[in-house]
């Protein structure tokens, strides 16, 4: 079949709906949310294991940002509770919900990139998804998700 050139002046591209959001991103955002959410629970979960028990994580000598892993339990789950709970207002569609969750992927980037020496790939595996999180609350402009 023929396929005729658009028009100048408009732009046809299946990467845009009709009111140019970005499809994958309004998706995106909605995995975001959560994605948030297990993220904060699983930084609860580890946050309790580091809590109950000294012995979980790998011991480290010398390393700059030792703490006391009780220390890094009570960080784990403190950041835990507020990423769930932003990111069930990101599925609700709470328009402040997006700018904290972006600040705080990004304060959950920063703790899990100091946390590498104790669980190096679950660290690995948390930067990434804060990575894709950023990424979709800031390229996203639609409105209530669910």
């Amino acid at each position: 079949m023929a396929q005729s050139a658009p028009t100048p002046g408009t732009s046809h591209s299946s990467a845009t709906d009709s009111r140019g959001a970005n499809p994958w991103a309004a998706g995106g955002t909605m995995f975001a949310g959560i994605l948030l959410m297990v993220d904060g629970v699983l930084d609860i979960l580890k946050g309790i294991a580091g809590i109950v028990s000294n012995d979980v994580y790998a011991r480290i000598n010398n390393y700059v940002f030792k703490f006391n892993v009780t220390a890094w339990g009570w960080v784990h789950v403190g950041l835990g509770i507020i990423l769930v709970l932003v990111g069930w207002g990101i599925l609700r569609g709470v328009g402040l919900a997006r700018g904290i969750g972006v600040g705080l992927a990004a304060l959950n980037m920063i703790a899990n990139f100091m946390w590498l020496p104790y669980q190096p790939i679950w660290a690995v595996i948390s930067l990434a998804i804060d990575t894709f999180v950023i990424w979709a609350l800031c390229t996203d402009r639609s409105k209530a998700l669910i």
